[in-house]
């Protein structure tokens, strides 16, 4: 009686074995749906990206503004009638 309890036991084991370790087995999928949100992330933080570049261009298409501030700011460009001052800051080491 105990060997047949044992076989069972073993077969019962055996059957088991693939639904936890086998290809479509528990311990895969649970990773594979650990893969897909990790996807999921990636493609929001992308599609933010996205949406910024996108109104960015929108912006630079239909008007001037950010044209004249990324003029201003990457450029250092004035405009013709205003007058440029530059205000250096004294080195830490040359205060007295």
């Amino acid at each position: 009686m105990r060997f047949l309890a044992f076989v069972l036991a073993a077969l019962t084991v055996l059957i088991q074995y693939p639904l936890w370790f086998g290809k479509g087995g528990w311990l895969r999928v649970a990773e594979l749906e650990r893969e897909v949100q990790k996807q999921h992330d990636r493609n929001a933080a992308l599609a933010a990206r996205n949406a910024a570049l996108d109104a960015e261009v929108r912006d630079l298409k239909q008007g001037l503004d950010a044209v004249e501030e990324l003029a201003r700011f990457e450029l250092g460009m004035v405009r013709k009638d205003e007058v440029f001052f530059q205000v250096v800051e004294p080195h830490p080491a040359e205060k007295r």
